[in-house]
């Protein structure tokens, strides 16, 4: 009689420029007693290996191999998806040869994560890869009580220039996806950035990208607002006179603007867990304007947001709520 193994493994999905998030997770973790077993998805299929099987009854065997470590998806007790990357592949590959192997790299990783559906993810990747839909997430915050600029979706540059009349040319324009991944990557990044009446001009670029238009909200500070499972954690940044960051406050230059802790009140708490228990995330980390006469206004959620700075900077618990949001 064969015996289960024991699902005592937390397994990081993440990517191998990733740092300091993952490795102070990873610590909580040893320190409660959890085995952790690191996936950097940017090196399969070149360097990790992954098998899947599964025998005529249904059972499976999916195992992780990387250099001489192995996990197996049965000792797999929970998930971080902290950050899942795309394939890197032999930049030698020819063009229509390597299209073929990302999109298949991609369908396999799918494939071989849904072995490991009967573990806690911290987040479902289903419920995530939905959440990322910003204008449901605007929808939906709006239905839980939280005020929310007002947005335009288009690739319309007449739509987008009658928006920028209505708003009185206090407008600003983003990606609807994020294109940028860890704390200090290196990888592209497109910011918020403010839209003068010259720039919708001809915006002759929206035929080919749509773009996100939204109302620019005064700012008394920014908030990034860090849910774990039911747990808070805010941050608090006054942007407004850097040279940079006065629209984004990610293009302050180091040492432009400090982040301080702060809180949000009773209500907006229960409004925003209402809006993650709609979207069925146990962890995201949310943009929210302060505004000078001290309302606060809805900007987004982001999934596999980042709270490092946070951590690092104010000594906020966050790796301490993952650890024990994943061994709940």
């Amino acid at each position: 009689m064969t015996t289960e193994p024991e699902r005592d493994t937390v397994l990081l999905l993440t990517h191998s420029g990733d740092y300091y998030t993952v490795d102070r997770v990873a610590d909580a973790l040893a320190r409660r007693g959890a085995k952790t077993f690191r996936f950097d998805t940017d090196r399969f299929p070149r360097e990790v290996r992954l098998a899947a099987r599964l025998d005529g009854a249904g059972a499976f065997r999916h195992t992780i191999e990387d250099g001489a470590a192995s996990c197996d998806a049965g000792q797999v007790r929970a998930v971080w998806a902290r950050k899942v990357w795309l394939p890197e592949l032999d930049e030698n590959l020819d063009p229509k040869f390597r299209q073929m192997c990302l999109r298949e790299s991609v369908a396999a990783l799918r494939a071989f994560l849904d072995g490991l559906h009967g573990a806690r993810w911290l987040n479902d990747r289903e419920r995530e890869d939905e959440a990322e839909n910003k204008l449901l997430q605007l929808r939906l915050a709006s239905d839980a009580g939280l005020p929310i600029p007002r947005t335009l979706l288009t690739n319309d540059a007449a739509r987008a220039r009658e928006f920028f009349r209505e708003s009185g040319g206090a407008l600003v324009a983003k990606l609807l996806a994020p294109i940028s991944y860890g704390m200090g990557a290196d990888s592209a990044f497109v910011y918020t950035n403010e839209i003068g009446a010259g720039d919708l001009e001809d915006a002759g670029g929206l035929r080919h990208s749509p773009m996100v238009f939204q109302e620019r909200i005064p700012k008394s500070l920014e908030l990034r607002v860090v849910y774990v499972a039911g747990k808070f954690f805010v941050g608090a940044l006054d942007a407004s006179r850097t040279n940079g960051g006065r629209v984004d406050w990610r293009r302050a230059a180091p040492g432009e603007c400090e982040w301080r802790r702060d809180d949000i009140p009773p209500q907006l708490k229960a409004q925003l867990t209402a809006l993650m228990r709609r979207l069925q995330l146990l962890y995201g980390a949310i943009d929210i304007i302060r505004t000078p006469d001290g309302r606060h206004v809805f900007l987004e959620i982001n999934p596999g947001g980042e709270w490092g700075m946070l951590e690092r900077d104010l000594q906020l618990p966050i790796s301490e709520a993952i650890a024990d949001a994943l061994l709940d």
